[in-house]
């Protein structure tokens, strides 16, 4: 999954710290990565983390964002306007799933979940590495930029000889999202769910009407459910 290693000012959230919690990742069967939203920090989203994974032998792994905010603007602008953070924040990603590998927990014990700003990172991640996860939980996000065309992602999987309609294989991904949220549009929530689907996933999309932007707890309780499901 990983490329190369650019050099720090394209990086700005190399040097931080993975947080762990729950089940030692050695010793575990299975793995959440969580990325945590803008403002927001890798341990606050680990308490989420816990109130998600009751059972079994589960690692709970949280990159942080430098200054806690991964990209400045709205996951809506430009991608461009939104470099070097978004980059960075996908590579830190990549290091908490690579961090479950390479401890002996295959991808499909993996589940990628995120918050608002770390929802957006969750998914855009699972769409640019396609694999068979444990599971995707994008909470009031979606993939990243000005638009987003489906075509993009297919051809995306295709250029690294993976069949695109199996990319994700079957992986299941639950989004949730308020029709009203002031930072997330329903209409990306959808689009996100189309991609998802062109490439393989099994998507439990709800929209909750009036909600804002929070987790309610049928999220909390789906989430919970999918991180059973690994182990």
């Amino acid at each position: 999954m990983s490329g190369r290693t650019p050099h720090a000012g394209d990086d700005p959230h190399a040097d931080e710290a993975l947080v762990t919690a729950g089940t030692p990742v050695d010793e575990a069967d299975a793995a959440v990565v969580l990325v945590h939203g803008r403002g927001a920090t890798a341990r606050s989203i680990v308490g989420f983390g816990e109130e998600i994974a009751v059972d079994g032998d589960v690692a709970l792994l949280a990159p942080p964002a430098a200054a806690n905010t991964w990209y400045p603007n709205s996951f809506l602008a430009p991608v461009a306007d939104n470099e070097p953070g978004r980059s960075s924040g996908l590579r830190a990603v990549d290091r908490a799933v690579e961090t479950a590998t390479e401890a002996g927990i295959s991808t499909d014990r993996v589940l990628v979940a995120g918050f608002s700003q770390g929802a957006c990172l969750a998914s855009e991640f699972v769409a640019r590495n396609p694999t068979r996860y444990g599971g995707l939980a994008v909470l009031s996000g979606g993939l990243i930029g000005e638009s987003v065309d489906v075509d993009d992602y297919v051809a995306h999987a295709a250029a690294v000889d993976v069949d695109a309609a199996d990319a994700l294989g079957g992986t299941p991904a639950f989004l949730g999202c308020s029709d009203v949220d002031p930072h997330i549009p329903e209409e990306r929530v959808h689009e996100t769910t189309a991609v998802l689907e062109a490439l393989g996933a099994d998507v439990d999309e709800r929209i909750y009407e009036g909600m804002g932007h929070g987790i309610n707890e049928e999220e909390t309780e789906a989430v919970a459910a999918l991180v059973a499901s690994l182990s």
